[in-house]
Protein backbone atom coordinates (compact mmCIF):
# COMPACT_ATOMS: atom_id res chain seq x y z
CA UNK A 1 0.00 0.00 0.00
CA UNK A 2 1.15 3.02 -1.01
CA UNK A 3 -1.32 5.79 0.33
CA UNK A 4 -4.28 6.77 1.37
CA UNK A 5 -6.68 9.42 0.48
CA UNK A 6 -9.52 10.35 3.33
CA UNK A 7 -12.35 12.64 2.20
CA UNK A 8 -13.80 15.01 5.12
CA UNK A 9 -11.25 16.25 8.26
CA UNK A 10 -13.90 16.59 10.78
CA UNK A 11 -14.20 14.89 14.54
CA UNK A 12 -13.69 11.62 12.95
CA UNK A 13 -11.63 11.81 9.28
CA UNK A 14 -8.34 13.81 11.26
CA UNK A 15 -8.16 11.41 13.73
CA UNK A 16 -8.21 8.52 11.37
CA UNK A 17 -5.96 10.53 9.34
CA UNK A 18 -3.21 11.45 11.98
CA UNK A 19 -3.45 7.40 13.58
CA UNK A 20 -3.03 6.68 9.85
CA UNK A 21 -0.32 8.88 9.46
CA UNK A 22 1.36 7.87 12.39
CA UNK A 23 1.60 3.82 11.17
CA UNK A 24 3.87 5.08 8.14
CA UNK A 25 1.35 5.38 5.66
CA UNK A 26 1.20 8.57 3.87
CA UNK A 27 -2.09 9.75 3.98
CA UNK A 28 -3.52 13.14 1.78
CA UNK A 29 -6.84 14.53 3.85
CA UNK A 30 -9.41 16.41 1.63
CA UNK A 31 -11.74 19.03 3.10
CA UNK A 32 -13.32 21.84 0.97
CA UNK A 33 -12.83 24.32 4.11
CA UNK A 34 -9.69 26.11 3.24
CA UNK A 35 -9.05 27.24 6.95
CA UNK A 36 -9.03 23.47 7.88
CA UNK A 37 -6.85 22.82 5.74
CA UNK A 38 -4.46 25.55 5.98
CA UNK A 39 -5.24 24.44 9.70
CA UNK A 40 -3.88 20.97 9.27
CA UNK A 41 -1.10 22.20 6.87
CA UNK A 42 0.38 24.07 9.74
CA UNK A 43 0.42 21.28 11.80
CA UNK A 44 -2.04 22.26 14.38
CA UNK A 45 -5.75 20.93 14.72
CA UNK A 46 -9.42 22.96 15.16
CA UNK A 47 -11.27 20.70 17.11
CA UNK A 48 -10.88 19.87 20.95
CA UNK A 49 -9.88 15.99 21.01
CA UNK A 50 -6.86 14.97 23.70
CA UNK A 51 -3.52 13.83 22.37
CA UNK A 52 -5.00 14.65 18.64
CA UNK A 53 -2.59 18.09 18.60
CA UNK A 54 0.62 16.29 19.04
CA UNK A 55 -0.17 13.38 16.49
CA UNK A 56 -1.06 16.00 14.43
CA UNK A 57 2.14 18.34 14.66
CA UNK A 58 4.60 15.22 14.62
CA UNK A 59 2.61 13.45 11.05
CA UNK A 60 3.10 17.10 9.61
CA UNK A 61 6.67 17.60 10.24
CA UNK A 62 7.29 14.13 9.20
CA UNK A 63 5.69 14.89 6.11
CA UNK A 64 3.32 11.43 6.28
CA UNK A 65 -0.04 13.97 6.72
CA UNK A 66 -0.85 16.63 3.89
CA UNK A 67 -4.34 18.54 3.47
CA UNK A 68 -5.96 20.00 0.30
CA UNK A 69 -9.22 20.75 -0.85
CA UNK A 70 -9.29 18.30 -3.53
CA UNK A 71 -8.37 14.28 -3.89
CA UNK A 72 -5.15 12.80 -5.20
CA UNK A 73 -4.73 9.77 -6.73
CA UNK A 74 -4.12 6.93 -4.16
CA UNK A 75 -4.67 3.38 -3.09
CA UNK A 76 -7.18 3.41 -0.66
CA UNK A 77 -9.72 6.11 0.08
CA UNK A 78 -12.07 7.18 3.12
CA UNK A 79 -14.93 8.84 3.23
CA UNK A 80 -15.50 10.19 5.96
CA UNK A 81 -17.94 12.79 5.43
CA UNK A 82 -21.15 14.08 7.58
CA UNK A 83 -24.53 12.41 6.72
CA UNK A 84 -27.09 14.56 8.12
CA UNK A 85 -31.07 14.13 7.52
CA UNK A 86 -33.54 16.34 6.23
CA UNK A 87 -36.52 18.46 7.83
CA UNK A 88 -38.47 15.22 7.34
CA UNK A 89 -36.06 13.09 9.35
CA UNK A 90 -34.93 11.19 5.95
CA UNK A 91 -31.11 10.86 5.85
CA UNK A 92 -29.19 13.04 3.56
CA UNK A 93 -26.51 11.19 1.35
CA UNK A 94 -25.44 14.33 -0.70
CA UNK A 95 -22.30 14.66 1.47
CA UNK A 96 -21.58 10.69 0.19
CA UNK A 97 -22.53 11.01 -3.35
CA UNK A 98 -20.54 14.07 -3.71
CA UNK A 99 -17.32 12.92 -2.12
CA UNK A 100 -17.68 9.61 -4.41
CA UNK A 101 -18.42 11.63 -7.33
CA UNK A 102 -14.85 13.42 -6.63
CA UNK A 103 -13.06 10.39 -6.55
CA UNK A 104 -14.31 7.97 -9.29
CA UNK A 105 -11.65 9.48 -11.91
CA UNK A 106 -9.25 8.68 -10.00
CA UNK A 107 -10.01 5.19 -8.76
CA UNK A 108 -7.96 2.28 -10.42
CA UNK A 109 -7.60 -1.89 -10.20
CA UNK A 110 -7.54 -3.09 -6.57
CA UNK A 111 -8.21 -0.20 -4.99
CA UNK A 112 -9.96 0.41 -2.14
CA UNK A 113 -12.93 2.09 -1.70
CA UNK A 114 -14.25 2.52 2.32
CA UNK A 115 -17.26 4.69 3.46
CA UNK A 116 -16.81 5.21 7.18
CA UNK A 117 -20.03 7.52 7.53
CA UNK A 118 -22.70 6.85 9.04
CA UNK A 119 -25.02 5.78 6.48
CA UNK A 120 -28.84 4.27 5.85
CA UNK A 121 -29.46 0.65 4.90
CA UNK A 122 -28.02 0.42 1.04
CA UNK A 123 -25.76 3.06 0.92
CA UNK A 124 -22.52 1.37 0.50
CA UNK A 125 -24.24 -0.64 -3.02
CA UNK A 126 -24.78 2.80 -4.20
CA UNK A 127 -22.02 3.90 -4.30
CA UNK A 128 -21.23 1.07 -5.72
CA UNK A 129 -23.48 1.08 -8.79
CA UNK A 130 -22.37 5.37 -9.29
CA UNK A 131 -18.72 3.79 -9.80
CA UNK A 132 -19.35 1.25 -12.04
CA UNK A 133 -22.14 3.64 -14.09
CA UNK A 134 -18.99 6.13 -14.28
CA UNK A 135 -16.43 3.40 -14.98
CA UNK A 136 -17.76 -0.31 -15.87
CA UNK A 137 -14.20 -1.38 -16.88
CA UNK A 138 -13.82 -1.32 -12.69
CA UNK A 139 -16.85 -3.50 -11.59
CA UNK A 140 -15.56 -6.77 -9.50
CA UNK A 141 -12.24 -4.82 -10.07
CA UNK A 142 -11.78 -2.53 -6.91
CA UNK A 143 -12.64 -2.91 -3.67
CA UNK A 144 -15.92 -1.72 -1.84
CA UNK A 145 -16.40 -2.02 1.77
CA UNK A 146 -18.08 0.05 4.62
CA UNK A 147 -16.78 0.48 8.12
CA UNK A 148 -18.52 2.66 10.83
CA UNK A 149 -16.24 4.63 13.34
CA UNK A 150 -17.69 3.55 16.87
CA UNK A 151 -15.58 5.86 19.30
CA UNK A 152 -16.38 8.31 21.96
CA UNK A 153 -15.61 12.29 21.84
CA UNK A 154 -12.89 12.85 23.71
CA UNK A 155 -11.11 9.50 23.81
CA UNK A 156 -11.40 8.94 19.96
CA UNK A 157 -7.68 8.38 19.83
CA UNK A 158 -7.71 5.59 22.18
CA UNK A 159 -11.07 4.17 20.68
CA UNK A 160 -10.17 4.35 17.48
CA UNK A 161 -7.18 1.94 18.01
CA UNK A 162 -8.27 -0.33 20.80
CA UNK A 163 -12.50 -0.43 19.46
CA UNK A 164 -13.51 -4.10 17.75
CA UNK A 165 -14.60 -2.77 14.20
CA UNK A 166 -17.21 -4.28 12.06
CA UNK A 167 -16.44 -4.26 8.49
CA UNK A 168 -19.04 -5.22 5.45
CA UNK A 169 -17.89 -5.43 2.03
CA UNK A 170 -19.93 -5.52 -1.16
CA UNK A 171 -17.90 -9.24 -1.57
CA UNK A 172 -15.57 -11.46 0.37
CA UNK A 173 -13.30 -10.10 -1.92
CA UNK A 174 -13.37 -6.27 -0.38
CA UNK A 175 -14.18 -7.39 2.91
CA UNK A 176 -10.94 -9.18 3.15
CA UNK A 177 -8.75 -6.18 1.37
CA UNK A 178 -10.71 -3.95 4.04
CA UNK A 179 -9.71 -6.06 7.33
CA UNK A 180 -6.04 -6.40 5.89
CA UNK A 181 -6.21 -2.25 5.62
CA UNK A 182 -7.40 -1.77 9.49
CA UNK A 183 -5.18 -4.21 10.23
CA UNK A 184 -2.35 -1.84 10.26
CA UNK A 185 -3.41 0.44 12.65
CA UNK A 186 -6.27 -1.40 14.53
CA UNK A 187 -5.68 -3.46 17.82
CA UNK A 188 -9.15 -4.41 18.33
CA UNK A 189 -11.06 -7.49 16.65
CA UNK A 190 -12.40 -7.01 13.09
CA UNK A 191 -15.51 -8.31 12.72
CA UNK A 192 -16.11 -9.62 8.61
CA UNK A 193 -19.75 -9.39 7.48
CA UNK A 194 -21.45 -7.95 4.48
CA UNK A 195 -22.10 -4.25 3.62
CA UNK A 196 -25.55 -4.32 4.70
CA UNK A 197 -25.23 -5.97 7.93
CA UNK A 198 -22.52 -3.32 8.29
CA UNK A 199 -24.36 -0.47 7.90
CA UNK A 200 -27.27 -1.62 10.36
CA UNK A 201 -25.28 -2.51 13.22
CA UNK A 202 -24.12 0.97 13.26
CA UNK A 203 -27.55 2.37 13.37
CA UNK A 204 -28.46 -0.50 15.27
CA UNK A 205 -25.81 0.46 18.37
CA UNK A 206 -27.03 4.34 18.24
CA UNK A 207 -30.81 3.26 18.49
CA UNK A 208 -30.21 0.96 21.49
CA UNK A 209 -28.41 3.67 23.47
CA UNK A 210 -30.79 6.03 22.23
CA UNK A 211 -33.47 3.82 23.77
CA UNK A 212 -31.63 3.48 27.27
CA UNK A 213 -31.14 6.88 27.20
CA UNK A 214 -34.92 7.75 26.77
CA UNK A 215 -35.63 5.20 29.78
CA UNK A 216 -33.51 7.21 32.02
CA UNK A 217 -34.78 10.48 30.81
CA UNK A 218 -38.59 9.21 31.42
CA UNK A 219 -37.58 8.38 34.78
CA UNK A 220 -36.30 11.92 35.53
CA UNK A 221 -39.13 13.41 35.11
CA UNK A 222 -40.98 11.10 36.75
CA UNK A 223 -39.08 11.26 39.59
CA UNK A 224 -39.30 15.41 39.87
CA UNK A 225 -43.07 14.84 39.71
CA UNK A 226 -42.68 12.17 42.36
CA UNK A 227 -40.21 14.38 44.64
CA UNK A 228 -37.47 11.62 44.07
CA UNK A 229 -34.07 11.86 43.45
CA UNK A 230 -33.26 10.57 40.83
CA UNK A 231 -29.66 10.46 40.76
CA UNK A 232 -29.94 8.45 44.24
CA UNK A 233 -33.07 5.95 42.76
CA UNK A 234 -30.89 4.98 39.89
CA UNK A 235 -27.52 4.50 41.96
CA UNK A 236 -29.79 1.73 44.38
CA UNK A 237 -31.72 0.20 41.54
CA UNK A 238 -28.26 -0.11 39.57
CA UNK A 239 -27.62 -2.76 42.85
CA UNK A 240 -29.06 -4.87 40.77
CA UNK A 241 -26.80 -7.34 39.34
CA UNK A 242 -28.78 -7.27 36.16
CA UNK A 243 -29.90 -3.44 36.08
CA UNK A 244 -27.70 -1.03 34.33
CA UNK A 245 -29.70 1.86 34.29
CA UNK A 246 -28.01 5.34 32.21
CA UNK A 247 -27.60 8.87 33.65
CA UNK A 248 -30.55 11.03 32.58
CA UNK A 249 -29.39 14.48 31.11
CA UNK A 250 -30.93 17.41 29.34
CA UNK A 251 -32.10 15.43 25.74
CA UNK A 252 -29.66 13.81 23.50
CA UNK A 253 -26.92 15.07 21.42
CA UNK A 254 -23.99 14.30 19.02
CA UNK A 255 -24.33 13.47 15.20
CA UNK A 256 -24.97 9.75 16.32
CA UNK A 257 -27.44 9.27 18.66
CA UNK A 258 -29.54 11.77 17.53
CA UNK A 259 -29.27 11.42 13.46
CA UNK A 260 -29.10 7.54 13.46
CA UNK A 261 -32.61 6.02 14.78
CA UNK A 262 -34.19 8.66 12.16
CA UNK A 263 -32.60 6.64 9.65
CA UNK A 264 -33.88 3.63 10.54
CA UNK A 265 -37.72 4.76 11.55
CA UNK A 266 -37.87 6.55 8.09
CA UNK A 267 -36.77 3.54 6.12
CA UNK A 268 -39.51 1.44 8.17
CA UNK A 269 -41.86 3.72 10.12
CA UNK A 270 -44.61 0.62 10.49
CA UNK A 271 -41.95 -1.30 12.20
CA UNK A 272 -39.62 1.20 14.30
CA UNK A 273 -42.45 1.70 17.45
CA UNK A 274 -39.86 1.91 20.28
CA UNK A 275 -36.44 3.18 18.49
CA UNK A 276 -39.29 6.38 17.54
CA UNK A 277 -40.88 7.02 20.83
CA UNK A 278 -37.20 7.08 22.11
CA UNK A 279 -36.30 9.43 20.05
CA UNK A 280 -39.48 11.56 20.89
CA UNK A 281 -38.75 11.05 24.69
CA UNK A 282 -35.33 12.66 24.45
CA UNK A 283 -36.54 15.30 22.45
CA UNK A 284 -39.08 16.32 24.06
CA UNK A 285 -36.85 17.01 27.48
CA UNK A 286 -35.42 19.39 26.34
CA UNK A 287 -38.85 21.31 26.27
CA UNK A 288 -39.14 19.64 29.41
CA UNK A 289 -35.97 21.74 31.09
CA UNK A 290 -36.98 24.57 29.53
CA UNK A 291 -40.36 24.36 31.07
CA UNK A 292 -38.16 24.03 34.74
CA UNK A 293 -36.46 26.92 33.95
CA UNK A 294 -39.22 28.69 33.38
CA UNK A 295 -40.70 27.84 36.30
CA UNK A 296 -37.62 28.75 38.79
CA UNK A 297 -37.19 32.16 37.02
CA UNK A 298 -40.90 32.86 37.84
CA UNK A 299 -40.65 31.54 41.63
CA UNK A 300 -37.62 33.80 42.01
CA UNK A 301 -39.35 36.89 40.49
CA UNK A 302 -42.55 36.19 42.62
CA UNK A 303 -39.87 36.33 46.06
CA UNK A 304 -37.11 38.36 45.04
CA UNK A 305 -39.91 41.25 43.10
CA UNK A 306 -37.04 41.42 40.38
CA UNK A 307 -35.90 40.16 37.56
CA UNK A 308 -33.18 37.36 39.06
CA UNK A 309 -29.80 37.21 36.79
CA UNK A 310 -29.38 33.53 34.88
CA UNK A 311 -26.50 31.94 34.16
CA UNK A 312 -26.62 28.95 31.26
CA UNK A 313 -23.35 26.66 32.02
CA UNK A 314 -23.07 24.30 29.30
CA UNK A 315 -23.34 24.11 25.39
CA UNK A 316 -21.65 21.15 24.19
CA UNK A 317 -23.60 17.69 23.81
CA UNK A 318 -21.59 15.93 26.48
CA UNK A 319 -18.67 17.15 29.17
CA UNK A 320 -15.60 18.16 28.45
CA UNK A 321 -15.84 18.72 24.57
CA UNK A 322 -16.48 21.67 22.13
CA UNK A 323 -19.14 19.49 19.82
CA UNK A 324 -22.00 21.25 19.38
CA UNK A 325 -23.48 18.97 16.87
CA UNK A 326 -27.33 18.48 18.07
CA UNK A 327 -26.77 19.66 21.43
CA UNK A 328 -30.09 19.83 22.98
CA UNK A 329 -28.16 22.45 25.57
CA UNK A 330 -28.20 24.26 22.37
CA UNK A 331 -31.36 24.57 21.63
CA UNK A 332 -32.51 25.13 25.60
CA UNK A 333 -29.86 27.83 25.55
CA UNK A 334 -31.41 29.87 22.62
CA UNK A 335 -35.04 29.22 23.75
CA UNK A 336 -34.11 30.62 26.96
CA UNK A 337 -32.27 33.21 25.16
CA UNK A 338 -35.69 34.51 23.31
CA UNK A 339 -37.53 34.36 26.38
CA UNK A 340 -35.60 37.05 28.64
CA UNK A 341 -33.51 39.85 28.61
CA UNK A 342 -30.25 39.43 27.32
CA UNK A 343 -29.00 42.08 30.15
CA UNK A 344 -29.50 39.42 32.68
CA UNK A 345 -28.31 36.17 31.11
CA UNK A 346 -24.86 34.61 30.83
CA UNK A 347 -23.70 31.30 28.58
CA UNK A 348 -20.83 29.63 29.75
CA UNK A 349 -19.03 26.97 27.55
CA UNK A 350 -15.04 26.55 29.10
CA UNK A 351 -14.38 24.30 26.10
CA UNK A 352 -15.14 27.19 23.38
CA UNK A 353 -13.93 31.17 22.80
CA UNK A 354 -17.48 31.91 20.72
CA UNK A 355 -20.57 31.38 19.33
CA UNK A 356 -22.16 32.99 16.69
CA UNK A 357 -25.23 33.19 18.88
CA UNK A 358 -24.15 33.54 22.43
CA UNK A 359 -22.13 35.65 24.59
CA UNK A 360 -19.75 33.46 26.10
CA UNK A 361 -18.99 34.38 29.56
CA UNK A 362 -16.36 32.91 32.28
CA UNK A 363 -17.75 30.79 34.93
CA UNK A 364 -15.40 32.41 37.39
CA UNK A 365 -16.69 35.76 36.68
CA UNK A 366 -20.49 34.92 36.65
CA UNK A 367 -20.90 32.08 39.29
CA UNK A 368 -21.14 34.49 41.74
CA UNK A 369 -23.39 37.72 40.45
CA UNK A 370 -25.96 34.76 39.10
CA UNK A 371 -28.97 34.24 41.25
CA UNK A 372 -29.74 30.94 39.52
CA UNK A 373 -27.26 28.71 38.15
CA UNK A 374 -28.59 26.10 35.65
CA UNK A 375 -26.26 23.45 34.61
CA UNK A 376 -27.21 21.14 31.30
CA UNK A 377 -23.51 19.76 31.04
CA UNK A 378 -22.12 18.25 33.16
CA UNK A 379 -18.49 20.07 32.49
CA UNK A 380 -15.36 19.46 35.06
CA UNK A 381 -15.33 23.11 36.08
CA UNK A 382 -19.47 23.08 37.37
CA UNK A 383 -19.07 19.92 39.60
CA UNK A 384 -17.21 22.14 42.42
CA UNK A 385 -20.24 23.99 43.15
CA UNK A 386 -22.83 21.15 42.77
CA UNK A 387 -23.71 22.45 46.66
CA UNK A 388 -24.24 25.86 45.66
CA UNK A 389 -28.24 26.37 46.54
CA UNK A 390 -28.31 28.53 43.51
CA UNK A 391 -27.30 25.37 41.11
CA UNK A 392 -30.08 24.03 39.39
CA UNK A 393 -28.45 21.05 37.58
CA UNK A 394 -30.27 18.79 35.24
CA UNK A 395 -27.06 16.41 35.39
CA UNK A 396 -25.23 14.20 37.79
CA UNK A 397 -22.31 17.01 39.19
CA UNK A 398 -20.72 13.70 41.58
Amino acid sequence: MKSVVTIGLGYIGLPTSALIASNGIPVFGVDLNQNVVDTINRGEIHIIEPELDKIVKKVVDNGLLKAGTKALKSDVYLIVVPTPFMEDHKPDISYIEAATEGIIPLLKENDLYIIESTSPIGTTEKMRDLIYSKRPELEDNINIAYCPERVLPGNVMYELINNDRVIGGIDDKSTNAAIKFYKKFVLGQLHATNARTAEMCKLTENASRDNQIAFANELSMICDKAQINVWELIKLANKHPRVQILEPGCGVGGHCIAVDPYFISSAFPVESQIIQKSREINNYKASWCIMKIKEHVSIFKKEKQREPIIAICGLSFKPNIDDLRESPALFIAGQVQNTYSNNNIFFVEPNIDNHEDFIISDYSDIKNKADLIFVLVAHREFKKDKSNPRVISFVNLD
